[in-house]
């Protein structure tokens, strides 16, 4: 149970956050913040000293970039794409300071008139909340071995600094002409923040390994002898190119027929693999295994007492389904198989950034293997008995 001391704090802090929210803070006086918090203005003082001591209380314990740093250093070492990540921390960032548009408003016109203490303060919460990710860049660049053009603490300082220019401009002025959209800017920010900071090193070590069609079509078999939703996770996988993390982030609402909702993107869901087809698009192992569903539960997939399915289910699967197969495959390679047999049957690199959300020097390593495996398959039809010369 809360002292009384620590219940006085919380009511004063969420009465500001509400005022400086509504208002602004120029326009809040500690006596309305007193008020709405059902104190005295003396208790008020005693715990902040001033408007301007409490305003950095309630930046500090809302923690709003702090709990997403946090997060984005949660999911560091499961990301399975570094701009998809940093998309959705950008998003999450910006939703965050939409709910407290005019406190951003006050905060920028105002910071000059704060005592120095509390500036150098908010400066320290600021820099605290970058060092969360710092932090995820750190696990990324070392996870996946790259050589940053910049430091960590660097990328990190101008992602923040870049969103936080943004929102100020949003919320000072709606007739500027600097982006057609939110998505516009953030699809721009993350490919200039990548291609110049990390991008060139990520792409050249790249090594796309897309799987044969016999050992795709052998593991779909294992999938379906293991059961219905085994089966339907394998199609999806191969069918639709998604990685182990977007699959437990499925809802049975984000399947229309055709395609999957992921996240901020659609993708097609082909009944067509690798020349092979399972089902149609009213009826393959997806349909089969949602049809058998008697419960209410939302997550497409399911683990055991009716448990959304986890990253280490899915793993696990994936490991009974390739066991004994040569060269081990890694379940990345779906992905990987998905994305060159799509660029094979003549989809454009424009059209694939769109479903992928990726960009084009990331998908690169893809387009060249599509077009060694096309020369290859170019050069065997070519492989027949000269042509004889008429006499």
């Amino acid at each position: 149970m809360p002292t009384p001391r620590n219940s006085t704090r919380e009511r004063l802090i969420q009465a500001a956050l509400e005022l400086f929210t509504a208002n602004g803070i120029t326009d809040t006086t500690t006596k309305q913040i007193a008020e709405l918090a059902d104190v005295n203005e003396v208790t008020l003082f005693r715990h902040f000293g001033n408007k301007h001591g409490l305003l950095l209380a309630a930046i500090e314990e809302a923690a709003v970039f702090t709990q997403l740093g946090q997060t984005l250093v949660e999911r560091a070492d499961q990301a399975d794409y570094i701009d998809q990540a940093l998309k959705e921390y950008a998003i999450a960032c910006l939703e965050a300071l939409e709910q407290v548009p005019e406190m951003v408003r006050s905060v920028v016109g105002e910071a000059g008139q704060y005592p120095t203490e509390n500036r150098e303060a908010l400066g320290r919460g600021l820099t605290q909340a970058n060092r969360y990710v710092a932090e995820y860049f750190d696990r990324v660049i070392h996870r996946r071995q790259m050589q940053p053009n910049l430091s960590s603490e660097s990328l990190a300082s101008l992602l923040n600094g870049m969103l936080l220019g943004y929102a100020v401009i949003e919320f000072t002025s709606e007739f500027h002409e600097l982006w057609q959209s939110r998505d516009d800017f953030l699809t721009n920010l993350v490919t200039l923040f990548l291609q110049g900071a990390i991008q060139p090193t990520q792409v050249e070590s790249l090594d796309v390994r897309d799987l044969p069609a016999d050992t795709v079509h052998l593991i779909l078999q294992r999938a379906k002898k293991q059961g219905v939703q085994d089966y339907a996770i394998a199609y999806v996988l191969f069918g639709a190119g998604l990685s182990a993390r977007e699959l437990t982030e499925l809802t049975r609402s984000d399947y229309h027929v055709k395609q999957i909702q992921v996240s901020t993107r659609q993708v097609p869901l082909n009944q067509w693999i690798l020349e092979k087809r399972y089902g149609s698009h009213t009826k393959n192992p997806l349909t089969q295994w949602l049809k058998t569903r008697k419960d209410a539960f939302p997550a497409m997939f399911l683990a055991s007492e009716n448990q959304p399915i986890t990253e280490a289910d899915i793993l696990q699967r994936w490991t009974d389904w390739t066991e004994g197969i040569p060269n081990e495959p890694g379940i990345e390679q779906a992905y990987q198989t998905w994305c060159v047999d799509l660029l094979m049957r003549g989809i454009t690199i424009a059209d694939l950034k769109i479903l992928t959300q990726q960009t084009e020097a990331q998908l690169q390593p893809f387009v060249d293997r599509a077009r060694e495996k096309l020369a290859i398959e170019q050069a065997i039809r070519l492989d027949q008995p000269p042509r004889s010369i008429a006499k």
